[in-house]
């Protein structure tokens, strides 16, 4: 029962954390920054307050589970809403369909959009997504991956390839459904995780379900920022310490594993367990020598992205809360991404919650604009932004979201992604090819090193909301283990 210290208060530090104290344990967390979140951040331009990060919320049931594990209903925390629709999708044709999630709802609306024959095929697809999800979420999802044992799952994995999950996303889609705008609408998912629909394993149509089936969230009031606050705040009130302002500096070992953490102003916090829930890659300067993981000797990251922020002094009568704009070119685009070129005619992830009160004054609004780009392994981005953000700045004109020029406005992209400490610039870390998942993905501990953990979006299950907060969990599991 020795105390353990966390390193980062993101998501994955926090969940940890919580399911620790918990349990009874002496808890500290360690967070460079001056508040909660990590990637999960929040920032004011004036009277507008923005997510820096995340804008999906999905499985709610994940958030749950982190506070239920200290006998608290989520509701009593964080009141959520779900969306309705869960996205507007627009395509170049004009044309536009709501996913609902509501699946009669959803049906119909296919039924409109795409006609009678596709809605058919629409059904029998989103059975499809229901038994992946069914056998990928125990086995493959919520489940520790950090040893090869962890994959000896034969049944699932026959079960997966009867299913399709190892063709490739757009090629399992294509099976199923014939009109291009609902293929669009089932695979761009797989830039979540940094592929191409062609390049995707069909096991990712997973977060297709996630999205369309599920249902998309978010809280009532303080945007996704109100996330890992009440997470912190709950985490107080087991008694854990959360220290903001407090760089590590090292993980200290000896020979029989960790014995403490070393901050940056020559502090000592000794501890049997650590918990490093920070960029995997900028954490190496932390770490022993012996706890490199081999699976990081050829890091593949995922894409970035150019995120223009702004803030309108008008409403947007009738705008979904999230709506793509589909561009006309859809293969290319991705070709254009791993060649560090500009995308031809991208698509645009367009972010406009309703107004809470706190996120902007009375009778306006903030708008949050997504575009993919190259990280900064692949591109120059001194000659980049200019070209881009120009033109970003001229495709919402067109698309009727008018001139933000004079607008407060906040726009990060790969370099300021890098400032943040996201390496490659990107802040959706490691793609996950078939290389980058599962077991094969960095582990969630050194093996060489008892007592080291690790937790967030490099370590299985990957990127995303739900599982950065599995990975909380599973870190969290595996110090019961060891201490037992």
């Amino acid at each position: 029962m020795s105390p353990v210290v966390v390193v980062g208060a993101g998501l994955g530090g926090l969940s940890a954390a919580v399911h620790l104290a918990a349990a009874g344990r002496d808890v500290t967390v360690v967070e460079a920054l001056d508040r909660p979140g990590g990637c999960c951040g929040t920032a004011r331009v004036g009277a507008y307050r923005f997510d820096t990060g995340p804008s999906v919320l999905t499985m709610p049931g994940v958030l749950a589970e982190v506070f239920g594990a200290a006998g608290q209903e989520l509701r009593h925390w964080l009141p959520l809403r779900r969306l309705d629709p869960s996205y507007r999708m627009v395509f170049h044709d004009g044309s536009r369909l709501d996913v609902l999630p509501d699946r009669e709802a959803m049906t119909e609306q296919v039924r409109t959009v795409c006609g009678a024959a596709e809605a058919a095929r629409y059904e029998r697809y989103r059975r499809l997504l229901d038994e992946l999800f069914r056998v990928e979420w125990p086995a493959f999802i919520d489940a520790d991956m950090t040893r090869l044992r962890g994959m000896a799952r034969p049944a699932a994995l026959l079960r997966l390839a009867a299913l399709g999950g190892f063709r490739r996303l757009d090629r399992l889609a294509a099976r199923h459904l014939t009109d291009p705008r609902l293929i669009r609408a089932h695979t761009f998912q797989a830039l979540y995780v940094g592929l191409a629909p062609h390049r995707a394993l069909g096991i990712y149509a997973v977060i297709a379900h996630m999205d369309t089936v599920g249902g998309v969230y978010f809280p009532e009031r303080g945007g996704m920022h109100a996330v890992p606050a009440a997470m912190a705040a709950l985490l107080e009130k087991l008694g854990a310490s959360i220290r903001y302002g407090t760089p590590a500096a090292e993980v200290e070992t000896d020979g029989d594993g960790v014995t403490g953490v070393r901050l940056r102003d020559g502090e000592r916090l000794p501890a049997r367990h650590v918990v490093v829930a920070c960029d995997r890659l900028a954490a190496r300067r932390l770490l022993p020598r012996q706890a490199d993981d081999w699976r990081l000797s050829r890091p593949r990251h995922s894409p970035s992205c150019l995120v223009l922020h702004a803030g309108l002094d008008r409403e947007l009568p009738g705008q979904a809360h999230h709506t793509l704009h589909f561009g006309r070119s859809w293969r290319r685009t991705f070709a254009a991404l791993a060649e560090g070129l500009p995308q031809p005619d991208p698509s645009l992830l367009v972010t406009c919650p309703a107004p809470d009160g706190e996120a902007a004054p009375a009778g306006h609004v903030t708008l949050s604009v997504l575009e993919p780009a190259p990280n900064l392994r692949v591109a120059d981005w001194e000659r980049l932004r200019p070209e881009l953000e120009t033109r970003l700045a001229g495709r919402l004109a067109e698309l009727g979201y008018g001139d933000l020029s004079g607008a407060p406005r906040l726009v990060l992209d790969p370099p300021a992604w890098a400032a943040r400490g996201h390496s490659a610039g990107t802040p959706f870390a490691l793609d996950h090819r078939l290389t980058q998942t599962a077991w094969l993905r960095p582990s969630g501990v050194a093996r060489r090193v008892p007592g080291l953990h690790f937790a967030g979006m490099y370590t299985a299950p990957g990127v995303g909301v739900p599982p950065v907060l599995i990975s909380g969990r599973l870190a969290a599991e595996r110090i019961f283990r060891e201490s037992r």
